[in-house]
């Protein structure tokens, strides 16, 4: 999706005219006990010794306005601090001239002195050295200037997303706004590019927030790679309050406390638990007390897996969150007429049937990963026949988890609950962690006629991918054959809606409307169906027999029958769908006119014919006789014949 644009602007804007390190955040390099602390009313000292050890320190800005460092960086002043270092903004005086500008940051310590933030810094210019991705800031030289030295980037210029949260804050004086979550996810999914390629690089960000976010007019940009570390180092991490994950003092940065961050930071940016001062509340909301992961609840999902205490719990790898981001935006943006298809590396696509009651079998299937041993092997089985797969599975080149989940599936197809119970028994204890055995747990249940005991598995592979459809279809299936028709079309309106391929989910949605008395939303469902789609002309003749439904007595209303004719009229179907759907509307249409409620009209014209008793009584014998034509049974055939005669016109002849 599209994100708001930022505009260019004046580099000088961003300039503080008071540089100043909080009190709050100075400490003796030495012994880390707070120094420069207000006493008696009096402001702390920005110079000193500690106390305690008596170690110097300095919390004054090294350069100023017109200094001129490496006899190339002139400073112009100073921009908001980063979280170990004075940032300068410069002009670069050998690149440039007088008509264009090249602004660079300059960064350096806060505290000279202080030897952990200069390992720090020098980890920074090693890191940075060797990054090139558009999403992260550049490092250009590295400057030197009276024993001091300064890393030189590329000015990047843009609000954070922190400042962009905080202005929400002072438009709203105050109040609660965060970003829409569409708006918040699209940030998110987009940065998520830069942190998969630095773990490629057996690097760890380690201090992502909305402050090390900065909106360009390209795009997005992360800043401050002061954190970065190694995969698996025991060196000092850095990192912040409400942000950091748990385990990080135990285990050291990793890809799973990395991805933590993320999740962190999109919490943070879609609903009221960060502060204007202070660090953001821990735990997340649950559904109950915050609107949107009611209404969004595979939000909440990818929020709560990202943020698992369990670092092996959360996602795998950037591109897996990413993924599954992917398909949560998806659902966010979907409105019922803004819908995208995409394809599932876990799923197979949907079946695109018309089914008149829910079926297992139509669920997608799971796709075999590609670095299997045996997943060529397993390519060339064939479908719809189980017995020869179970056979021919026993010559497999080699016995991997995806053979025993093909076989798996061949038994549940074949019938043989028991065993195909032991083999999920089996595979759950050599793989507890793969949702895929959950997976298979909810089909057995489903095949076995217990949809009570498939809502929990399917449910699980739910939370394991929040982003993925096929889940959310199979709880449908679930609770429709367990008769939880509201449950159902819960669950199957977020499918319908989101992705138009899934037309399984559409007719299953129209069924369970149907069940609970909503005709309407029942004939809204079928609408759902693109015309692009195979499944387009049987929602459209379900549509009808919906609009034509009189099971609950009496004449179906004018509208509706009416409706059912253009319907007819637009299909334009000759084959033997056409026939019948003509007949059920001049069939209607006949019933009304004979009650009274329905004129003659000449003028008008419905399912081909006019508006008038005998051109409707004709029309309706034509069809009833092509009907009989194409019967294959004989006792059908006499039926069809005898309604031709019932409805036909008295004539002469």
């Amino acid at each position: 999706m599209e994100i708001p644009e930022v505009p260019l602007r004046d580099p000088e804007s961003a300039l503080i005219h008071n540089p100043v390190v909080p009190e709050s955040r100075r400490f003796c390099t030495r012994c880390g006990a707070p120094v420069g602390r207000r006493e008696d009313g009096r402001p702390g000292a920005m110079e000193g010794v500690c106390p305690n050890d008596g170690a110097p320190f300095s919390f004054r800005p090294k350069l100023r306005a017109g200094d001129l460092v490496g006899a190339q960086y002139e400073v112009v002043g100073y921009l908001p601090q980063g979280g170990l270092g004075w940032i300068y903004l410069a002009k670069d005086r050998r690149v440039g001239d007088d008509a264009v500008t090249r602004w660079v940051v300059l960064k350096g310590l806060l505290d000279p002195g202080d030897p952990s933030a200069a390992e720090t810094a020098a980890a920074e210019r090693r890191s940075l050295a060797a990054v090139e991705h558009p999403n992260i800031v550049k490092i250009l030289n590295l400057a030197e200037e009276d024993s001091a030295s300064y890393i030189v980037m590329e000015y990047v210029g843009g609000p954070s997303l922190r400042e962009e949260r905080r202005e929400r804050w002072r438009e709203r004086a105050g109040e609660t706004d965060p970003f829409p979550a569409s708006l918040a996810c699209e940030y998110v999914v987009r940065v998520l590019p830069a942190l998969a390629y630095l773990h490629d690089r057996g690097l760890a960000y380690c201090d992502l927030k909305p402050d090390n976010v900065i909106r360009t007019p390209s795009g997005l940009t992360l800043i401050d790679l002061g954190a970065v570390r190694r995969i698996g180092s025991e060196a000092t991490v850095y990192g912040t309050e409400g942000y950091q994950a748990p385990e990080i003092a135990d285990t050291g940065p990793t890809v799973a406390s990395d991805l933590y961050t993320v999740a962190r930071t999109l919490a943070v940016l879609c609903i009221d638990i960060d502060r204007p001062q202070g660090a953001p509340r821990l735990d997340l909301p649950a559904p109950a007390e915050e609107p949107l992961f009611r209404e969004h609840d595979s939000l909440y999902r990818f929020l709560r897996k990202g943020t698992d205490p369990d670092p092996s719990a959360r996602f795998g790898s950037a591109d897996e969150m990413a993924e599954q981001l992917l398909g949560v935006i998806r659902e966010l943006v979907a409105d019922g007429t803004t819908r995208t298809s995409a394809p599932s590396r876990y799923f197979t696509a949907d079946f695109r049937a018309r089914p008149d009651a829910p079926d297992h079998r139509l669920l997608p299937r799971l796709r075999v990963r590609p670095e299997d041993d045996a997943a060529g092997y397993l390519a060339t089985l064939p479908e719809g026949d189980p017995g020869a797969v179970i056979e021919q599975l026993s010559y497999a080149p080699a016995r991997t988890i995806e053979v025993d989940l093909r076989r798996v599936r061949a038994l549940i197809d074949l019938g043989s609950f028991e065993e195909a119970s032991r083999e999920l028994d089996a595979l759950q204890t050599a793989h507890p962690r793969d949702w895929r055995v959950q997976w298979y747990r909810g089909i057995w249940a489903l095949a076995g006629g217990d949809p009570h005991a498939a809502a929990s598995p399917f449910f699980h592979v739910y939370e394991q991918l929040p982003g993925e459809l096929a889940p959310k279809l199979a709880l449908g299936v679930a609770s429709e054959y367990a008769e939880d028709w509201i449950g159902a079309a819960d669950r199957y309106v977020i499918v319908a809606r989101t992705d138009p391929s899934f037309t399984t989910a559409t007719f299953g949605l129209a069924r369970s409307r149907a069940a609970i008395g909503d005709r309407a939303g029942a004939i809204e469902s079928y609408d759902l169906v693109p015309d692009a789609s195979i499944a387009y002309v049987d929602a459209q003749l379900s549509r009808c027999e919906a609009l034509l439904d009189r099971s609950t007595g009496g004449d179906a209303e004018i509208d509706d029958v009416l409706e059912a004719g253009r319907t007819f009229d637009r299909l334009a179907l000759r084959d033997i769908r056409g026939q019948r759907l003509r007949a059920e509307v001049l069939e209607a249409v006949l019933d009304l006119m004979l009650v009274g409620r329905l004129t003659p009209d000449p003028a008008r014209a419905v399912a081909g014919c006019r508006l008038e008793e005998t051109e409707v009584r004709f029309a309706l014998e034509d069809s009833y006789r092509r009907l009989a034509r194409a019967a294959s049974r004989a006792r059908e055939r006499i039926d069809l014949i005898d309604r031709a005669n019932l409805r036909r016109p008295r004539t002469w002849t």
